[in-house]
Order: C-alpha cells, then structure tokens, then sequence
C-alpha cells in the first residue's frame, strides 16, 4: 500500500487480506487445482491470487478499482502473464458473459473470492443466476452475511437469500477467519462460505421469479404470519393457497423449507 500511494476506500467496501497462511487456507478449502479457470473478484492487492497462482490455477481477476488493478499487474510481474488476467470491470454490472469467456485452462469456472462486505450478497445471487459456467463459488465474507447464504429453516440468520442459495446450489459454512489478517481491520469475524451448484433445482415450480416474488414478500414481514405477509402478493387467497400448499397459514417464513415454498408457489399457480 505505501508502495503505491494506496489506502483502501470505505465506499468500495475494501479490507485487504494481508495475512499469506490466510489465502492459501481459502485457496485449499476451494480445493483449487493445476490448470482450473478461477474467477476472482475483488483481488485486491493479490494475497489471494497469489495463494491461487501457487496451486497451479490460471486467474481472471475483475477489480473496480484502476488504482488497484494497476498494482495488481505490477506486483504479479511478467513471469505470471500467461495464466492471471487483470480485468477492470464491475462485478455487478458487466456482462457475465464477458468475463466468463475464454476460460483460461478448462471450460468451467471456480470463482474464489474476498468480496467487499457491501457487495457480497448481490455479487453471489447474479453469479447463481446468470453464470452456469461457474460450477463452484467460495468466498470470504462477512460472518452474518455468510450465515445468512448457509442458513437453513430456523436457523437465526435464515433468509429470503438463503431460500435462494438453496434453489441453485448446496452451501456450508467452511471456515471462520479473524479480523487480524485484514488490512484495515473490520470490526466482526468473516466466514469462509463454500457453494456447490446444483446440476438441476431440486425443486419443480411453474415460475422461478414467482416463486422468489412470493419468498420475498414473506420474509419481507418475517415477524407477521404468513397469512399476512403474502397477503400482498395472494390477496384474498392467502389462506386457501396456504392450506392447498400444506402450510398453516400462521406459519412465519423462517420456518418454511425449499420444498414448502415451492409447494405454496405451485398452490398459488393453480388458484390463479
């Protein structure tokens, strides 16, 4: 950092990983291997990368920040070249396509990634969503929000995120890592969250965004019964949907499964 004139930007949500024993821990835990496409977002001042680079990946690393992409490059030399690729592009906002393409060393992706704390729920939902191509995503985030992308039905931290995590992919909690290996330090412990795509959602519903439309609203009110918090969604037929789906209409959202609000999401397609 002093070497470049840098300082991390609060707005950007930057804490760089400084601890070296750290990112090969995450590079081992992502069981990365010799030639595997990885994509990693947010690289930062590349402790991660370099962990990466050690276990023979070759490297796609997006960072929204010129400044650090331009040290990123200085810093990694000529001699890795061939198999890192800097890229200066937002995570949220470029094409997925175009970042996935050309996969370097093999046609499926890996992302592995410490994520800026402010991003890390919408980076990993698009990744689920719109990027196929990326068989596996483990990353470094903040301890609540990578519960909150692990939690199951009643768990604290289970959620409308959780709900959908769960339709694309099979997510644990792998590891838990200090404040002390960041530079700046935050102020909570950050877990190391592992997800596994899904070959095929384990669920059948009519629609896929009414069946999130109706996960929202829920947990939208989590502490009203779901009689009432659907209510906007199902109107009149809260109830009856309900019932039909097997759910008890006082039931709240954080103790519905997968399967159960995919069953409310049937119901409320056949009561249209």
């Amino acid at each position: 950092m002093d070497r470049f004139g840098l300082r991390p930007k609060k707005s950007l949500g930057q804490n760089f990983l400084a601890d070296p024993n750290s990112a090969r821990r995450i590079a081992r835990l992502a069981a990365v291997g010799d030639g595997d496409a990885v994509l990693e977002i947010g690289p930062g001042l590349g402790s991660l990368t370099a962990a990466l680079l050690e276990r023979g990946a070759r490297v796609r690393a997006v960072e929204i920040d010129e400044r650090l992409a331009s040290a990123l490059v200085e810093l990694l030399g000529p001699e890795e070249g061939g198999v890192v690729d800097v890229r200066v592009a937002d995570a949220l906002a470029t094409p997925l396509d175009a970042l996935l393409a050309d996969a370097p060393g093999g046609s499926r992706w890996i992302c592995v990634s410490n994520l800026p704390y402010n991003v890390a729920v919408p980076v990993v939902v698009r990744l689920l969503e719109e990027a196929p191509a990326v068989d596996r995503i483990v990353v470094l985030v903040q301890r609540e929000v990578g519960e909150r992308l692990a939690a199951e039905p009643g768990d604290e931290q289970y959620g409308a995120v959780s709900v959908k995590v769960a339709y694309y992919a099979e997510a644990s909690v792998l590891g838990v890592v200090p404040p002390t290996v960041f530079v700046p330090q935050p102020k909570v412990d950050s877990v190391v969250v592992g997800m596994t795509r899904r070959g095929a959602p384990p669920v059948d519903v009519p629609s896929v965004d009414d069946l999130f439309m109706l996960v929202r609203s829920g947990f939208g009110q989590r502490r009203k019964m779901l009689r009432r918090s659907l209510a906007p969604v199902l109107g009149t037929r809260t109830e009856a949907v309900l019932s039909a789906a097997g759910v008890a209409p006082t039931a709240r959202a954080e103790t519905l499964g997968l399967e159960q609000w995919a069953a409310v999401a049937r119901s409320a397609a056949a009561a249209a």
